[in-house]
């Protein structure tokens, strides 16, 4: 039987020869540690530096994250994020992601535990995205910016070191992914033609962060010259229409879409708003119902879609709400598609230290 019992991860107190990247490989490695990537080793003097940036007591039990039901404290954080390289003004943005994933709704367990190659996307919101040099621009989800990369992989470690998530141990993951090592960037709001997202939600914070656990995203290109959004759209939703995604059998599922500033000023100029991205890509992501019966014998499915005749055509998920729009990137006339895991809901909460 597996012992549930919440566990405060506490590195072993260790002294290495020097700080170099090899030493560090070597602590790490013979405590079954880390990332596979070297890290800044977490001194003294740089995690109290990372907890300058934070309020409360450092010790202080914050939540526990499945599997391990591992506890964690503003201390603990701090340790991972100064070994992924974070600069300490982002440190709110880590405990803020960490808190969402902690939360019920996410699943936080079978996210970590499922043999599905599932990673937390963190999207930052806000002021902090300025004050801590986040991106939202060109390349937003690649390489190249400090603040991006380095939040992502500390939301990793405190995964492999906290929650337990140690493929083969916590994470069965078949294949894995490349966005387990990180998966962040800032929303564009410069080039969103609507409300920010966390005000979509009705959340009113100067900085906010959302953490959605999905599949790593799926570029829809859409290049034509006149910009017409059913084109934009019905490329979209061919992208989300697809039977091997978890989302396929679960009608609570949901979807990010990353629509590009040109796809989405191409859809705003048409006077089309956020939830009208939402209810278009609903009604058009669509397969008949049959195929759905033929190809899965569970349906995680609202009752209304269980009882449709196999010719109905039925949405890749229950509720439009389920379709979640922002706006990140730069120039081109891409956008992204990022489905969910499946059994599992994204939480947008305002940044708090």
């Amino acid at each position: 039987m597996t012992d549930a019992s919440p566990r405060t991860y506490v590195p072993e107190m260790a002294e290495i020869a020097d700080e170099s990247p090899e030493a560090m490989f070597d602590l790490l490695a013979a405590h079954g540690l880390g990332d596979g990537l070297p890290v800044v080793a977490p001194t003294p003097a740089r995690v109290e530096a990372m907890l300058a940036h934070a309020s409360g007591d450092a010790d202080e039990v914050l939540f526990t994250l499945q599997p391990r039901s591992g506890i964690v404290t503003r201390r603990v954080v701090a340790i991972n994020a100064v070994m992924a390289g974070c600069p300490p003004e982002t440190f709110p943005v880590v405990l803020t992601a960490l808190r969402a994933l902690s939360r019920p709704q996410v699943n936080l367990r079978g996210v970590n535990a499922t043999t599905h190659p599932v990673a937390p996307m963190v999207l930052v919101h806000g002021e902090i995205v300025h004050t801590a040099g986040f991106t939202g621009g060109v390349g937003a989800f690649g390489p190249g910016n400090r603040a991006n990369a380095t939040v992502g992989r500390a939301v990793r470690l405190v995964l492999l070191h906290v929650a337990g998530a140690r493929p083969g141990f916590g994470d069965a993951a078949t294949h894995g992914q490349p966005a387990k090592y990180t998966f962040c960037a800032a929303e564009n709001i410069e080039a969103t033609p609507w409300e920010s997202y966390p005000m979509s939600l009705g959340i009113d914070a100067p900085s906010a962060v959302t953490v959605h656990c999905g599949e790593g995203p799926h570029n829809v290109h859409d290049a034509e010259a006149a910009g017409d959004p059913a084109l934009i759209l019905d490329k979209i939703a061919s992208a989300m229409t697809s039977l091997g995604q978890n989302n396929a059998p679960i009608s609570q599922a949901e979807y990010f879409i990353v629509l590009g500033p040109e796809h989405a000023a191409s859809i705003a100029e048409r006077a089309m708003t956020r939830r009208d991205v939402s209810d278009y890509l609903f009604n058009t992501a669509r397969l008949p119902a049959w195929l759905f019966r033929k190809h899965f014998q569970e349906l995680a499915w609202a009752a209304w879609m269980k009882a449709v005749d196999d010719d109905a055509l039925l949405p890749m998920t229950g509720d439009a709400d389920n379709i979640r729009v922002v706006v990140a990137g730069g120039p081109g006339k891409h956008s992204l598609v990022v489905p969910s895991w499946g059994m599992t809901r994204s939480v947008t909460l305002p940044v708090e230290g």
